[in-house]
């Protein structure tokens, strides 16, 4: 498993610094050399969705698991997202 970074917080004196600590993702099984990694959306009503989606970071192989509606759909086509249109607010 390949390691990430995220950003925590430690007190230190009573003073917040930033710090970073090693997290670790799976390695694709389908290439065995990209990571998964998480990723989050929002649903109908604005709610964050956390792990809706788990993504190869290997571009050439495009393994992907995605949640929707309770559903577990794996290998979807990736469609680029410069054609989506934005959502009127």
């Amino acid at each position: 498993m390949n390691q990430g970074v995220y950003y925590g917080t430690l007190f230190r004196n009573g003073w917040e610094v930033a710090s970073l600590d090693q997290v670790t993702y799976p390695k694709c099984q389908k290439c065995k050399s990209g990571d998964l990694v998480p990723l989050s959306d929002f649903g109908s009503q604005g709610a964050s969705i956390q792990f809706k989606a788990w993504v190869c970071t290997n571009p050439d192989c495009g393994f992907n698991l995605k949640i929707r509606n309770g559903d577990v759909y794996v290998d979807e086509p990736i469609m680029s997202g410069t054609l989506h249109a934005n959502r009127a607010r």
